[in-house]
């Protein structure tokens, strides 16, 4: 059965490896691929100034699902990606995380957009942290990104710099790689636990609620449909976090989940063969008719009609 698109670090490694890149290096982009510089493993891809136009351009156009967390600072340019169901935009300067499993649609993006990063499988990031996740990456954050200042930054490169040098070499023992890795991303839940501290004193308690409200949103809105569920949760009566939410984006807080709901659908129509069927149940619908009526209330389209398009 066809399912969402895998795109993990053995297909990174056939675009970022000159090894295996084999003549696709030749002519306009010989500069370019000059400059580019990947440590990548089974488990695990260092990557310095790795060809994210070109990677963006591969991809444009389909939907991926990326099994390994990934960390990546953009140095240059922008990219306006769809993740996890939600428009972003990435530009110079800021640090970006990705989850296990975060869908990634490419859009729009600069051909100078570039920068550094690490990909990891989550048997490594347990090696690498064997007494507890930081919070960043234990499941709690879906995906984030966030500005750096120009220290920041700098520390955040030499870090890089060096696990990829370590790792690089063919004396280094794994637990040393294993230890320098840690270190980046012991830094990297640092800076976003700063940046979240810094944002929460910055917010009234209503854009607060809010911005906790759209994340409960991302991570559960393929599940849970109703207000009830994020109004338990953050601990609001169903009225009182409705009211909130509107006033603060004035957008209701049933079309947030609406939105993100139909969206996947979407994702799941155009991207897969699964029946209407299989997706309302994965989906946590009562029957596939209550399914296909809700898709037909939202979109004005029946299932297969978008299925078709």
């Amino acid at each position: 059965m066809k399912r969402l698109k895998e795109f993990d670090l053995s297909q990174l490694s056939k675009i970022l490896d000159p090894a295996t890149r084999g003549g696709e290096g030749n002519g306009e982009h010989d500069d370019q691929q000059q400059m580019v510089s990947n440590y990548i493993s089974e488990h695990l891809l260092v990557a310095l100034n790795p060809p994210v136009a070109q990677l963006m351009k591969r991809l444009s156009g389909d939907t991926f699902v990326m099994p390994e967390m990934r960390v990546m600072i953009l140095t240059k340019g922008f990219a306006n990606p769809i993740v996890n169901l939600t428009e972003h935009h990435f530009e110079a300067g800021q640090i970006i995380f990705l989850s296990q499993n975060s869908i990634l649609m490419p859009t729009n993006y600069s051909n100078d957009v570039s920068g550094f990063g690490v990909s990891l499988t989550d048997e490594i990031a347990r090696l690498a942290f064997p007494a507890g996740m930081p919070k960043l990456f234990d499941g709690h954050v879906r995906d984030c990104h966030f500005k750096l200042t120009t220290n920041e930054m700098q520390l955040m490169a030499n870090l890089h710099k060096l696990l990829y040098d370590v790792h690089h070499s063919c004396q280094a023992s794994p637990q040393t790689v294993l230890s320098l890795t840690a270190a980046f991303l012991w830094q990297a839940d640092e800076l976003w636990n700063r940046h979240e501290n810094e944002q929460r004193d910055s917010l009234s308690r209503e854009q607060r609620l809010f911005t906790d409200f759209i994340q409960l949103v991302s991570r559960y809105a393929t599940q849970e449909h109703n207000i009830d569920f994020y109004a338990q949760r953050l601990f609001l009566s169903p009225r009182y976090m409705s009211t909130l939410v509107k006033k603060v984006s004035g957008k209701a807080a049933k079309q947030w989940i609406d939105d993100a709901i139909v969206t996947r659908i979407k994702v799941e129509l155009r991207h897969t063969d699964k029946s209407a069927a299989q997706i309302a149940d994965e989906m946590n619908f009562p029957n596939p008719s209550f399914f296909c009526k809700y898709f037909k209330r939202m979109t004005g389209l029946t299932t297969q009609a978008y299925r078709g398009r």
